[in-house]
């Protein structure tokens, strides 16, 4: 077994030269990405076959770098052999989190609305290929709580994903993402998006039926988050005159202007405002 203490000998090899001929393009680098992109709050610990199997590595490559990450802390190997984020992770996380003014800010507003709506309030943040929730704030008043995880990575199909697909600064990158799906779900979700952009936000009701309301968020640089309501249908209505969507659509607005945003106007908005206007 070679030496776990010597990640730089299993990461190099990997090393091919650069389309530009300068420097040298590590793809090691993104196969690290991928492994890391592989843990989430449904499967906080993986074996390196797990790992081989996801990734369709080598089994002793795939060993060989989650013992070089373990070594140098950016996993951790647990006594069963299997591994989990480490300590630079950890850190690094809590220093990305308390680095977003959205997160404070959005603190206090997401509990006002909470227990004025009666549903579960969360805030997503963009993740490597789609929204994370990252902040929750739940009606503990209520017998029955509908909630999330932290950590959770949000499916291409729910609320707070359309929010980012509509007003992510980079719509060639997201038309990329989108083009593998298949005709009929690219043609549903693009629909869904320009409801987005018209409407400015997005609802949705899956198949267990919890409803989703979801809004965006911007700072000065632009869209920043995506904060959502989720509860039972008997609790959280889509209606589009809803007073749930007029407290969230109203939270979101206050929360993008505390932290020095502004966002688009969205076209019913807009046609509102020319007929106080010309009133």
């Amino acid at each position: 077994m070679r030496d776990p203490i010597e990640p730089a000998a299993d990461l190099v090899e990997e090393a091919v030269p650069a389309s530009d001929g300068g420097g040298t393009d590590i793809r090691a680098v993104g196969r690290v990405a991928q492994i890391l992109c592989l843990f989430s709050p449904t499967q906080p610990q993986l074996s390196a076959t797990a790992v081989a199997a996801r990734l369709n590595l080598n089994r002793t490559t795939a060993y060989r770098y989650c013992m070089s990450l373990a070594a140098a802390q950016v996993l951790e190997r647990l006594d069963n052999g299997e591994f989990t984020p480490g300590r630079i992770l950890l850190q690094l996380g809590a220093f990305a989190l308390g680095s977003r003014d959205v997160l404070t800010v959005a603190a206090s507003h997401m509990r006002a609305l909470s227990a004025a709506t009666g549903a579960t309030a969360v805030l997503s943040l963009w993740g490597a290929t789609g929204p994370v929730v990252t902040a929750v704030a739940d009606n503990t008043q209520r017998d029955i709580v509908v909630t999330v995880r932290v950590g959770t990575h949000l499916a291409m199909d729910t609320a707070q994903a359309r929010i980012f697909y509509a007003y992510h600064p980079d719509q060639l990158y997201i038309e990329r993402l989108l083009a593998n799906l298949p005709h009929h779900e690219h043609h549903e979700l693009t629909t869904s998006v320009n409801h987005v952009r018209r409407n400015g936000y997005a609802s949705a009701v899956n198949a267990r039926g919890i409803a989703i309301l979801a809004a965006p968020l911007f700072d000065n640089t632009g869209l920043t988050a995506a904060l959502a309501l989720l509860s039972t249908r008997d609790v959280l209505s889509t209606d589009p005159r809803s007073a749930e969507l007029r407290a969230l659509r109203r939270t979101a607005a206050d929360i993008t202007a505390q932290i020095g945003g502004s966002g688009p106007v969205a076209e019913t908005d807009q046609r509102l405002e020319d007929w106080h206007d010309s009133a």
